[in-house]
């Protein structure tokens, strides 16, 4: 693995399908990526929208009137939807699954259930009233909806939509509580008042039901109501009027009670308040996006031109259907749908067209379908990718297979990759006309739509790591980010210019770590050519070296900063490729570069490496020198330099001894340990046996050690997991401080600055505040109080599961309050220096309820040896009064 590959692939995020630039990139020669060359963003500002408006619609094929049970695969008619839930229904009553080979609900015409809650106001008698919408219950809603919706399993039959009586705005409704619902015990169904029977018509939005049950089943309030009115398509929502008809009873709550009544009921009229600012009858992945853009756009108005805002603003006014078809295609992995189970209505006026005469509704152009795609091999692999079978396969295969071998064992992804070299670099058109009648007519998301819909989530974001999915993941309550106030006073990117340049190194980005998985060297070359000369251009305007370390993070969102990553790549490509004098340059380039900068250590010990490398000892033994007189250079890089300098700096190259050397020197105590090895192969993680006979990595050997002849010692393999934890729940406040700027969205677990020296600088009185608290024997209340609040709220660096409180309090007990205000201050001072690197193993033992002492241990196999970060670490912890060694397990000594 290349160094600087992993923090790239975070950088891109995830890939792209679709590349603005990249056919401007490659057709390029090579001469032309010199300083004249490099297009400016301004000048390639079109090419998304001239490249959409290539590819047009000729029409979409006859579509198919069936559809398959995603459950038993029975065929059923597609526009039966009555037909489809009571078949659903039966299936899921029997406890059938889905197969893996059968398709998945999203590729179906099903509507999901909808939530509409109007306002609340008093009627003629004084009662409370509240307006929701009654969740409709049919068989997709329980399989489709099942996050939203709250199903009873006891009584199927009342949850048939062909079993309950016609709708009438004169029904009377009531509310009944379902506490032994399996899947929401908070669950509140909707009857009939005036059935003789209990005839249920579904239940009330899960947002609204976690208020009002506990004043049903608290406090005994009654509700009743009516239905407003009856929706004309029998999946939609239906609206109904909740009155509270005991209302009189809240006199009689006590005074201990009355605060969480009004809690509660403060709750139930916000839900229904918020609601209102949802379209009717949205479903939450839809709801999630439209929420996505909408914020963008008011946030950023000054990124986008006015024909992207008007396109983006068009999206909202597509049908709910058109809009989950939009999602759907953007977020499914394969990029291309088959237009099989889709209705005309989701398609029709999407797709662009070449047709002036054809009317342009909102959403047009946000998709486009094949033949009308331009690139053909593209296409085909789109094409290919869809569901095919495997005999389907082999007819595709025939022609192709006379000159390959090709049997039932060949990968489907190794079947398209010989089609498509069959033609090399064109498409045949028996190929693709073979390609179609087995799979229909299919669409894709077009580029100009996909462009604009990945810079909304960039933006959103501000990071390539987290997508929609984010917002299910709070939907379903699998992640809960901290509170915290986003106090914006600065824009992250100041115009649109530094944004399109941001946008085209991220392109670079994605090209070179494809051209590097392919192994097409010269196209590297090609990235690391662009890079550094845009990365020189940059330098030239004086915006890499100027702004100090207080704007440090903004600068993560400058199209330089994500070319130095490339260029980072490229030394690494060159260093392996022994081609040291290239890398010599670049590294020389990002010196002079980039002055404020965390990463120069890194930089200048791999110079003075390189430099070594090609026999220049005196100049690589300078570079060393003057690297540790840099400020930024710290860590294990400063370690590394410092030893270096040590080895090279002997007479008669210099004579003076470094004031370091000693503190370099120290010895750290070692310990060996003995166990039979299962193998000795470099370049595996070395295994044993332990006493037990059990295989084990060497950590759990090494515990096994401590905990018996090692003196008794409880602890846990960890690295620097607890440390950074233990770091998380003590300065959780301090995190989440309100400072401006470093809080821009409500899905962040870290502000931005983290990992920069403004994080201290900014917040140094509330840290050294907090620091002497810690000293002064307060970490373990601090500790305590701090879990309690935030337990399985995300954090950076914070591992709830892993960890436990009683194993926190236990190492902070016993490592003491002057060692973990020490530990603490390093990583608030430079996060990004300190967090990793830190001894495999913390052991502690108690000697009462009050007194304790712990113990850092570093674990090496046979074949390893300290790292210089580690070896950082080690010395800082024995400057810090820590006990530490480093554990050094052996296979025997061969019998004689």
């Amino acid at each position: 693995m290349l160094t600087g590959r992993e923090s790239l692939l975070r950088v891109v995020g995830k890939r792209r399908r679709y590349l603005p630039n990249r056919r401007s990139f490659l057709s390029a020669s090579s001469s032309s990526s010199s300083f004249q060359s490099c297009l400016s963003p301004c000048e390639k500002d079109e090419i998304v929208k001239r490249n959409s408006v290539e590819e047009t619609e000729s029409g979409v094929g006859d579509l198919v009137e069936s559809v398959n049970c995603p459950v038993c695969g029975t065929q059923l008619r597609g526009l039966d939807n009555t037909l489809i839930n009571s078949h659903l229904d039966e299936c899921l009553a029997k406890g059938s699954k889905r197969k893996l080979s059968q398709l998945s609900l999203l590729q179906f015409n099903f509507s999901r259930s909808k939530v509409k809650v109007h306002s609340n106001w008093q009627n003629d008698k004084g009662d409370q009233v509240i307006t929701s919408d009654l969740y409709r219950i049919s068989s997709c809603d329980l399989i489709h909806n099942v996050n939203e919706l709250a199903t009873s399993e006891e009584d199927d039959n009342n949850l048939r939509y062909g079993s309950r009586k016609e709708l009438d705005t004169e029904s009377r409704v009531c509310l009944s509580r379902d506490p032994e619902n399996v899947k929401d015990p908070n669950a509140i169904k909707v009857l009939y008042a005036d059935c003789e029977y209990d005839n249920m018509l579904g239940y009330i939005p899960r947002e609204l039901a976690q208020y009002l049950s506990p004043l049903i089943d608290k406090f005994y309030l009654n509700f009743e109501g009516s239905i407003i009115s009856v929706p004309k398509d029998a999946h939609a929502a239906v609206p109904i009027q909740i009155i509270c008809k005991n209302g009189q009873i809240c006199n009689q709550i006590s005074d201990a009670n009355i605060q969480d009544f009004k809690s509660l009921w403060r709750q139930a009229l916000n839900v229904a308040e918020l609601a209102k600012t949802n379209p009717f009858g949205m479903t939450r992945y839809q709801r999630n996006l439209v929420l996505l853009i909408q914020d963008v756009l008011e946030n950023n108005q000054h990124l986008f031109t006015t024909s992207e805002m008007s396109f983006l603003e068009a999206f909202k006014l597509l049908p709910d259907d058109s809009q989950r078809l939009f999602a759907r295609l953007y977020t499914r992995k394969g990029f291309m749908l088959s237009t099989h189970f889709l209705p005309v209505k989701e398609v029709t006026g999407m797709i662009e067209h070449p047709n002036p005469d054809v009317g342009k509704g909102p959403g047009f152009g946000c998709l486009i379908s094949y033949p009308e795609i331009a690139d053909c091999q593209l296409a085909i692999k789109g094409l290919l990718g869809l569901q095919t079978s495997s005999v389907e396969f082999s007819i595709l295969l025939h022609p192709a297979s006379s000159s390959h071998k090709c049997d039932r064992s060949t990968r489907k992804q190794e079947m398209i990759d010989l089609l498509l070299s069959s033609s090399k670099n064109m498409v045949s058109p028996e190929l693709r006309s073979s390609v179609l009648a087995i799979t229909g007519s299919c669409i894709r998301v077009s580029p100009l739509a996909e462009s604009l819909m990945w810079r909304a989530e960039r933006l959103f974001f501000l990071n390539g790591e987290q997508d929609l999915s984010a917002f299910l993941l709070v939907d379903l309550g699998i992640v809960k980010f901290p509170d915290y106030k986003c106090i914006i006073s600065d824009p992250i990117f100041p115009n649109r210019r530094d944004l399109l340049s941001y946008e085209e190194a991220i392109e670079i980005s994605q090209i070179m770590v494809e051209s590097l998985d392919e192994n097409n060297s010269e196209l590297v070359l090609r990235c690391i050519e662009v890079s550094s000369s845009r990365m020189s251009i940059a330098l030239q305007d004086g915006k890499c070296s100027s702004g100090g370390p207080m704007v440090a993070f903004f600068s993560y969102f400058s199209a330089s900063w994500v070319y130095s990553k490339v260029v980072l790549l490229g030394v690494s490509f060159f260093e392996r490729e022994k081609r040291y004098i290239d890398a010599i340059s670049l590294l020389r380039q990002l010196l002079d570069a980039f002055i404020f900068d965390g990463r120069r250590g890194y930089w200048t010990l791999r110079l003075s490496v390189d430099l070594e490398h090609v026999g220049r000892l005196d100049e690589s033994l300078q570079v060393a020198e003057d690297g540790l007189l840099d400020p930024w250079v710290r860590a294990g890089s400063r370690v590394a330099l410092q030893r270096r300098v040590l080895r090279l700096g002997k007479p008669p190259r210099r004579w003076k001894v470094p004031s370091y050397s000693e503190s370099v020197k120290r010895k750290i105590f070692e310990v060996h340990v003995q166990g039979r090895p299962l193998n000795c192969k470099t370049g595996m993680k070395s295994i044993f046996y332990n006493e037990d006979g059990e295989q084990c990595g060497v950590e759990q050997l090494a515990l096994h050690y401590y905990a018996g002849e090692g003196g008794g010692w409880q602890g846990v393999h960890t690295e620097s997991g607890i440390w950074l934890t233990i770091f998380g729940v003590l300065m959780w406040d301090i995190i989440f401080a309100d400072v401006p700027n470093v809080f821009r969205t409500k899905f962040q677990t870290a502000p931005l600055d983290l990992e920069t020296d403004s994080f201290y600088e900014v917040r140094k009185g509330l840290i050294e505040e907090l620091l002497h608290k810690i000293q002064d024997g307060m970490a373990e209340e601090i500790l305590i109080t701090s879990w309690e609040s935030h337990v399985g709220t995300a954090c950076r660096g914070v591992n709830w599961e892993k960890h436990s409180l009683a194993d926190l309090r236990a190492a902070v007990k016993c490592i003491g309050g002057h060692c973990i205000a020490s530990i603490c201050r390093h990583l608030a001072q430079d996060y990004r220096s300190w967090s990793s690197g830190m001894p495999d193993l913390l052991l502690w033992r108690l000697h009462d309820c009050y007194r304790g002492e712990a113990k850092l241990v570093e674990v090496k196999g046979p074949r390893d040896r300290l790292s210089e970060q580690q070896r950082a670490w080690l010395l800082v912890l024995m400057d810090c009064g820590f006990n530490v060694e480093v554990c050094k397990v052996t296979p025997p000594p061969a019998p004689s």
